[in-house]
């Protein structure tokens, strides 16, 4: 249940994988571009965010990043997006991330909440919320 301070990055000969978000319903965003399509359809079609900000150097991200495939496979409600705050980094700026993995639940472009760490309980506490409030 931790988390990482966003500017907190490994020396650059300290390469990791990316995190894997190919199981699940995750839309992976690697551009502003991206971001702006995505949330576009997610206001056409009425459906609430979850938005995952994570990094791949980032312990707590790897390790919350199965359950929350897992989420999204369970809440096709939802629609779960990721952001790496190092590819998107001045994008990530604007919405204030400070430690990942922080989670932003969005409707119509406004945030309706915000979790900041790998919290699983608590992250699925209020994905079932928002979810049953889809219903």
């Amino acid at each position: 249940m931790g988390n990482c301070i966003a500017k907190q990055r490994p020396p650059s000969g300290d390469s990791m994988d990316k995190i894997d978000f190919n199981r699940g319903n995750v839309n992976v965003i690697t551009t502003k571009d991206g971001w702006d399509e995505t949330m576009a359809e997610a206001n056409r079609v009425g459906k609430i965010v979850v938005a995952n900000f994570s990094a791949s150097w980032c312990g707590p991200c790897r390790i919350i990043a199965s359950f929350y495939s897992e989420l999204s496979e369970k809440y096709p409600s939802l629609l779960f997006v990721t952001v790496d705050v190092d590819e998107l980094a001045e994008f990530s700026t604007t919405w204030d991330v400070r430690a990942t993995p922080t989670f932003f639940f969005l409707k119509d472009g406004q945030q309706l909440d915000k979790l900041v760490g790998a919290n699983k309980p608590e992250l699925q506490k209020k994905v079932i919320a928002f979810a049953d409030s889809m219903a």
